[in-house]
C-alpha cells in the first residue's frame, strides 16, 4: 500500500508545505519524508541574491513537519494539530541549495501526555545538512 499524501495528515498548504512526498511511515513512531525547494521559491530572491541558500529555520520546519505526519497518523490524533513545543541541540552542516532533495527522518522518543519530543535529521544525498531534537503538543484544532 503506497504512503498516504502529506496533506492528508497535516494542515499545511503551499507556501507552508514542507514535504512532497512520504516515503515510509510508522504510526506515533517515525516518518521518512522528502523535499525538494525549487528555485522559485521567494525566499530565495533574499536568501542570498546570487547565492541562493534554504535558511536552516526551513529545514526545521519541514522535521517538525515529518514529525507531525508520524504523530497525526494515529486514530487517535485525527481531527488535532500538531504544534511546536521547542526545539534544542539545532546543528546545520552544510548549506542546501534550490533543487536538492532533503532526505528528512523524524523518530518519535518519548510522549507523555498530548506532549512529545522527537529526534530529526536532515540528509541531502549522503551528507548531513541538519540535525535537531524537537518537542510537541498535540492539541484540539481549533476552527
Amino acid at each position: 500500500m503506497a504512503p498516504p499524501d502529506p496533506k492528508d495528515l497535516i494542515p499545511h498548504r503551499d507556501p507552508f508545505l514542507f514535504v512532497d512526498e512520504i516515503v515510509e511511515i510508522e504510526p506515533g513512531v517515525s516518518a521518512h519524508t522528502r523535499w525538494t525547494p525549487g528555485a522559485d521559491m521567494d525566499v530565495f530572491r533574499g536568501h542570498f541574491p546570487g547565492n541562493p541558500i534554504l535558511p536552516g529555520v526551513l529545514m526545521v520546519e519541514a522535521l517538525a513537519q515529518a514529525g507531525a505526519i508520524a504523530g497525526m497518523s494515529l486514530p487517535e490524533n485525527a481531527g488535532r494539530l500538531a504544534l511546536f513545543a521547542g526545539i534544542e541541540k539545532v546543528r546545520f552542516r552544510r548549506p542546501v541549495r534550490p533543487g536538492e532533495t532533503l532526505d528528512l527522518r523524524t523518530t518519535i522518543v518519548k510522549t507523555r501526555g498530548p506532549i512529545g519530543w522527537g529526534e530529526g535529521t536532515v540528509h541531502v544525498g549522503d551528507a548531513l545538512a541538519c540535525q535537531a531534537s524537537i518537542s510537541f503538543a498535540i492539541v484540539e484544532e481549533a476552527g
